[in-house]
């Protein structure tokens, strides 16, 4: 079993899941077999997440760029996601799990966004823990929205351009009123971040593991926190300046 100091978690985990289609491929399945076998590691790492008391999760379920692929990939995995909203929401509701959307929602499928509309609503007091799925999302996309509504806001002379600050911009992103995570975790060995959360990820710590997505249950999520627990986050500063804040707030 992992050992895992529960004093020293993430507060926020991202996870690019990757490696559906080459799980399905090398059983001779089709790709949307590889998405369906998926949705078995989003329970577990979910339940993994919220037992051991970590905040907040975010998924990169479907990126900006992933509407280019087979038109027959893509309403299955739409279809999927409707699905799978709707057989969660009781374990969202029984567990306190806020859920979460994020990216340009206004591209899915009506029925989609009806039911993460609808999950979203049901589940908008719960305060156990956050799950953001980030959904037709692309990281230059959020940026070139926030830098847009900072610009209307403006010309109608609300803000002025010089008190823009890194929070000010950060508060007009997909993600505002979520902290930065703190682990981003990437399965089937892809050394890139496929244009995710490129605002958030500045001071991430990054786990790549050759794991398909479809094989990443409990153990590897474990795996993944022990690795951020074995790093030393300094955010620019010495490992001696590190320590001493260490000290410092531990006393």
């Amino acid at each position: 079993m992992v050992e895992i100091d529960p004093s020293r978690l993430p507060r926020h985990v991202a996870v690019i899941m990757d490696g559906n289609g080459r799980w399905a491929q090398q059983r001779g399945l089709s790709r949307l077999h590889g998405h369906r076998a998926g949705k078995e590691s989003v329970r577990a790492v979910v339940e993994a997440a919220r037992r051991l008391g970590i905040p907040y999760l975010s998924l990169f379920a479907f990126s900006s760029e992933n509407w280019h692929r087979p038109p027959r990939e893509v309403d299955g995995l739409m279809s999927l996601l409707r699905r799978y909203l709707q057989s969660e929401l009781g374990k969202m509701m029984k567990h306190r799990i806020r859920l979460l959307a994020i990216g340009n929602l206004a591209r899915l499928p009506p029925a989609v966004r009806r039911a993460l509309r609808e999950t979203m609503a049901a589940t908008r007091h719960n305060t156990g823990m956050t799950v953001t799925l980030a959904v037709s999302y692309g990281g230059r996309d959020d940026i070139v929205r926030a830098a847009r509504a900072l610009a209307r806001r403006a010309a109608r002379g609300e803000i002025d351009p010089d008190r823009i600050t890194q929070s000010v911009f950060a508060e007009h992103l997909g993600t505002a009123g979520i902290p930065d995570p703190d682990l981003l975790i990437r399965t089937s060995g892809e050394m890139r971040i496929s244009n995710f959360f490129l605002w958030q990820l500045a001071y991430t710590e990054l786990h790549v593991t050759d794991t398909l997505w479809p094989d990443f249950r409990e153990r590897e999520f474990l795996q993944a926190l022990a690795f951020f627990q074995q790093r030393q986050r300094r955010f620019g500063r010495t490992p001696a300046q590190t320590e001493r804040e260490r000290l410092r707030a531990a006393n």
